[in-house]
């Protein structure tokens, strides 16, 4: 008897499951060629972008490589084909950066207003906003009077300020050139006095009071 019920209950679920796949079957299929359709697209995908990125990384290296063989000419064209393509985000910033980099190495003013044109970016971290500013600022010691310069790297210089310790050796710098020694002075004390200056940073500061030291000390001339 118990045999008879078992035959009956399966008869029942098969009749069941033939019903619902009669109505629902269609919707099934449906769904699962829409699952591996989207399986192949996603793979696709990765795959085309793994493709780009290869492509867009052996274009950077060329640039790179045209850079260190002396062929700024040729560097720079790389650059600012990278630049202004659709490449990924990462790629382009980087190409960015070192377009102004490059284009630095030629002109130094060219190269500080490239400079300024990322630090200007909205699309930028603020991060990569404030390291262009000090590039900008870094490539204009030689050109700007030190107030100017002071007044695009003083906000750097904060305690808080990631790039606090280059912005407080180019403000000193600056300072000492312009024969400014207490300017100069404050800020190289600010890079001995914070603990999280790097070792090499303190040595060449140390270098800076005491050619400071030395210049102030001359006798003058009449």
């Amino acid at each position: 008897m118990a045999d008879i019920f078992r035959e009956i209950d399966e008869e029942v679920r098969r009749d069941k499951a033939a019903a619902l796949w009669s109505k629902y079957g269609v919707v099934f299929v449906g769904l699962a060629v829409a699952a591996v359709l989207a399986v192949a697209g996603w793979q696709f995908w990765l795959y085309r972008e793994q493709q780009a990125s290869q492509i867009v990384g052996a274009k950077l290296e060329a640039a790179l490589k045209a850079s260190r063989d002396g062929n700024g000419s040729e560097a720079e064209t790389i650059l600012g084909e990278l630049a202004a393509s659709s490449t990924p985000a990462g790629y382009r910033q980087i190409a960015r950066f070192r377009l102004a980099a490059e284009t630095a190495k030629r002109d130094a003013a060219a190269g500080a207003t490239a400079f300024d044109a990322l630090a200007n970016d909205g699309s930028l971290t603020q991060l990569y906003r404030d390291l262009a500013r000090l590039r900008a600022g870094m490539l204009r010691v030689d050109l700007v009077p030190y107030a100017e310069l002071r007044q695009a790297l003083e906000p750097l210089a904060t305690p808080q300020g990631i790039w606090r310790h280059s912005a407080r050796e180019f403000l000193g710098i600056a300072a000492l050139k312009a024969n400014l020694f207490e300017d100069a002075g404050r800020w190289f004390d600010a890079i001995v006095t914070d603990l999280q200056s790097p070792a090499v940073l303190r040595q060449r500061t140390e270098l800076y009071l005491a050619l400071s030291a030395a210049v102030r000390s001359r006798p003058k001339t009449e």
